[in-house]
């Protein structure tokens, strides 16, 4: 079997990093192993430690990237206002689509749990720190600094919301979450 050069190697890192923070996003921290992830990306359980020292690297990596790709989502996207982050983050395809969805919501039960020392939970306190900024920012069109208590009350808000009707889903309480925390923070919460 012939060598891995560089570039292909930065690419299977690129690609397990991609794949880890959708799968985690979609069963949790826990819920994947390394063998998961690496079957995902096509490539054996013994080339992991190839390109990271531990899963704990991993999964610090991976929330990064998972926050990342959000800020290039809500871009592409074209969210622009809030109304408009409100109607997009609390609708039933994002509801539905957790391994591509809000980081924020997928890790925290995953992340109250992990010791204080572990990298992802610094990883993952940067996010939601971001997150916050990206909701004043989106209202005042500039680059907020430092969210208001109002902004994280929102964030409060969108992050419950998604979180409680992802565990109710396919219950009709599911989409009464997503549509009572709608019209809530548009009615309410949008100055």
């Amino acid at each position: 079997m012939g060598r891995v050069s560089k570039e292909q190697m930065e690419r299977n890192r690129d690609n397990i990093i991609k794949a880890s923070s959708e799968l985690f996003r979609e069963r949790g921290l826990d819920g994947v192993s390394v063998s998961d992830i690496m079957a995902a990306v096509g490539l054996t359980h013994g080339g992991f430690y190839g390109h990271f020292g531990s899963k704990d690297e991993l999964e610090s990596l991976a929330c990064q990237h998972a926050f990342d790709n959000t800020s290039k989502i809500i871009s592409a996207h074209g969210i622009a206002t809030f109304d408009a982050l409100i109607d997009d983050y609390l609708s039933p395809l994002h509801r539905d689509n957790a391994g591509t969805g809000c980081t924020v919501t997928a890790l925290a039960s995953d992340i109250l749990r992990k010791p204080p020392e572990k990298p992802v939970r610094k990883a993952y306190i940067n996010g939601v720190k971001k997150m916050a900024e990206r909701l004043a920012a989106v209202q005042e069109n500039t680059h907020a600094d430092a969210p208001s208590d109002r902004h994280l009350v929102q964030m409060a808000v969108l992050t419950g919301a998604l979180i409680l009707s992802r565990a109710t889903e396919g219950d009709e309480l599911s989409d009464r979450l997503l549509t009572a925390a709608r019209n809530y923070l548009h009615e309410n919460m949008n100055d």
